[in-house]
């Protein structure tokens, strides 16, 4: 696998973001932002402890203003989780401070992340399992 993180532009977000299911990381950041570069490591080490369990995306803000002014961007880098194109959280540059508490965040929110998801599908078959006749079972 390459160390590269996949960048998408802005006409492809609706697919590789709000459309994805499952958990996205997107990293909104610009090639001026020295901080950026600093967390680049970060994430690249994040991608590689959460393998198949997020996709990381990072998207240049320069050249997706539209993006910028949806997600209100006002600074730089903003990461930015979702779970089925739902935004779940957002972590703004003013907590890029001490990289062990960057990577402790990251973790802590991808079992949160995790363990949302598993919520919802338990009340989605627990939803099911009561409009099912008792002798029907789910997949």
């Amino acid at each position: 696998l390459s160390a590269m993180l996949y960048t998408i532009p802005e006409s492809c977000f609706d697919n590789e973001v709000l459309n994805a299911s499952g958990l996205v990381l997107v990293n909104f950041w610009a090639p001026w932002c020295g901080v950026c570069r600093l967390i680049d490591p970060l994430l690249h080490k994040f991608q590689a402890d959460w393998r198949n369990k997020v996709k990381l995306v990072s998207i240049n803000a320069d050249r997706s203003l539209k993006l910028a002014t949806t997600y209100r961007l006002q600074s730089l880098p903003t990461l930015i989780f979702f779970s089925n194109g739902e935004l779940l959280y957002r972590l703004d540059s003013l907590h890029f401070e001490n990289k062990a508490e960057v990577t402790a965040m990251l973790n802590a929110l991808m079992h949160q992340a995790q363990a949302l998801q598993t919520a919802k599908k338990m009340n989605h078959k627990q939803i099911l399992s009561r409009v099912l006749p008792s002798g029907d079972r789910l997949c």
